[in-house]
């Protein structure tokens, strides 16, 4: 049953790629900037990014409901 999820799953790799990649250019781009904190955007992007990860472990998990 969990083979059903692993193209969902690559695709949710995907996603949390692309937020860490955007979470990095909000970093640069404040550094740049001459900011000395973390700008929110990274902060949103950082908190999306986890969420996405969870997602993929849940659907990395083994199916319960055969049990």
């Amino acid at each position: 049953m969990s083979g059903e999820f692993d193209e969902l799953r690559t695709r949710l790799e995907t996603i949390a790629e692309e937020l860490a990649d955007l979470a990095i250019i909000r970093l640069r781009e404040s550094i740049d900037a001459g900011g000395h904190e973390l700008p929110v955007d990274e902060k949103r992007l950082t908190r999306a990014r986890r969420a996405v990860e969870k997602a993929i472990v849940l659907l990395s998990e083994p199916d319960d409901s055969m049990d």
